[in-house]
């Protein structure tokens, strides 16, 4: 029988260092929000995939809809002979996407594709080439995701020169100590040092960056980028690849602004743990790419538009927007708890929308402890006694907690608790 030691060995072996895992636990099933190893070793998961898992593993709707579908068909590529699925999934898309006046969307396979359309779509409807991104925010791992994140090392330090034409401003958050003004500032002084507006095709923000630490974009300044693209001629698009499907309390989270994007860049938990990724833009920007010059070989699987359409109905029908709030509540309320003890280690900086929740550890400076080697030893003891929790942040200070929206509260509670003891842990060594 394999052990995790066992698998890990063989990872070691036949899979290059590059790709990197937050742990070295290999799953055997897995229900909602518990996953069980190989071992038999049973884990709550607040780490959901990374944003994946809004609906739980393996919620029955999805995987009868799935089921369904790998009884009829699996797949012929859309631009070959189309299917209802993919036709049906942009009708529900169309209607739920923030989008002012009518709606288009295509689907892609991974966030990364999705970033990179919405550009491009941009781009066709622009004749423009520039696009300004931020600091600290993570839009995929191919070249030109890559040089749109605003995050040298891993992601581009090894891999040479990146795509020209993108800006970085940056991103105002509390946490980082840039205000909104000092961030539109930097955006001003790039139109005159680096790209004049005319020439700028798209401005692309997370709403709530995700592997830059879950700082959240404030109404004032996506409404000031919104007034900017505005008076320019410039498409905003809203990257919800991490964000979207009631994560945050709405089913995408640019709606707690009020703000309207030009373009949404979505994947994760829209596919319920099926790759599937989309872009949803107003028709007129995305009819202005030519017949062929977009889509993909898998993309819009019709077994992952089928657990899509599933995905949706289960947010509908569970109110997994009011669960996200409910979520964040609860798991700050306990945060806020372990913030004025002495017997924890120190936690700062607590911030949530909806269930989109984080905190940041501030380490040890007597012991030369940096607030990183503080949450890699968070996430062990976290890990040891049967959570998992994944990290995120510039310097690695941050700990991210994204527990499925479909976890009851008995089970988000022992998972609080396992963080508890793990916090305790780094307290006392």
């Amino acid at each position: 029988m394999s052990t995790n030691a066992t698998l890990a060995a063989r990872h070691r072996d036949a899979i290059p260092r590059g790709v990197s895992c937050a742990t070295l636990v290999y799953p055997q099933r897995a229900e909602n929000a518990e996953v069980w190893d190989v071992e038999g070793r049973r884990y709550l998961d607040f780490a959901a995939g990374i944003a994946v898992l809004n609906v739980g593993h393996r919620h029955p709707r999805i995987i009868a809809a799935v089921q369904e579908q790998l009884s009829r068909f699996t797949h012929t590529a859309f631009q070959v002979l189309p299917y209802e699925g993919y036709v049906e999934l942009a009708e529900r898309l169309n209607g739920l996407a923030p989008i002012a006046g009518k709606a288009k969307t295509l689907f892609f396979t991974t966030g990364a594709e999705a970033a990179e359309n919405a550009v491009k779509i941009a781009r066709a409807a622009t004749g423009r080439s520039g696009v300004i991104a931020f600091a600290g925010g993570f839009h995929g791992r191919s070249v030109y995701a890559s040089a749109l994140t605003g995050k040298v090392s891993p992601y581009k330090a090894p891999f040479g020169p990146m795509p020209a034409g993108v800006f970085h401003a940056p991103f105002p958050s509390e946490e980082t100590g840039v205000t909104v003004e000092a961030s539109l500032a930097m955006l001003d002084f790039i139109f005159r040092a680096d790209i004049a507006p005319a020439d700028v095709a798209a401005i692309i923000i997370e709403p709530v960056q995700g592997e830059g630490g879950f700082h959240i974009a404030s109404t004032e300044f996506l409404r000031a980028l919104r007034a900017i693209c505005d008076t320019h001629g410039i498409m905003l698009i809203a990257d919800e690849v991490q964000t979207g499907f009631a994560r945050t309390g709405k089913m995408f989270a640019i709606e707690h602004s009020g703000v309207s994007p030009d373009l949404v860049s979505m994947a994760k938990s829209l596919g319920g743990g099926f790759p599937i990724a989309a872009v949803t833009g107003r028709a007129e920007i995305m009819d202005a790419v030519p017949p062929g010059g977009l889509g993909g070989t898998y993309a819009g699987s019709p077994v992952a538009c089928a657990a899509a359409l599933a995905v949706l109905d289960v947010i509908e029908a569970e109110n997994l927007c009011a669960r996200a709030n409910a979520i964040g509540a609860r798991s700050v309320a306990r945060l806020r708890s372990f913030a004025t003890r002495n017997d924890l280690a120190s936690i700062v900086a607590i911030r949530t929308l909806g269930a989109m929740t984080a905190f940041d550890l501030v380490g040890d400076p007597a012991r030369d402890v940096s607030p990183a080697t503080a949450v890699n030893a968070l996430r062990q003891h976290a890990l040891e006694a049967g959570l998992i929790i994944l990290s995120c942040g510039a310097e690695g200070q941050t700990v991210r907690l994204l527990a499925p929206l479909t976890i009851d509260d008995a089970l988000l509670d022992e998972g609080l608790d396992m963080l508890e003891t793990a916090l305790r842990k780094v307290a006392a060594a």
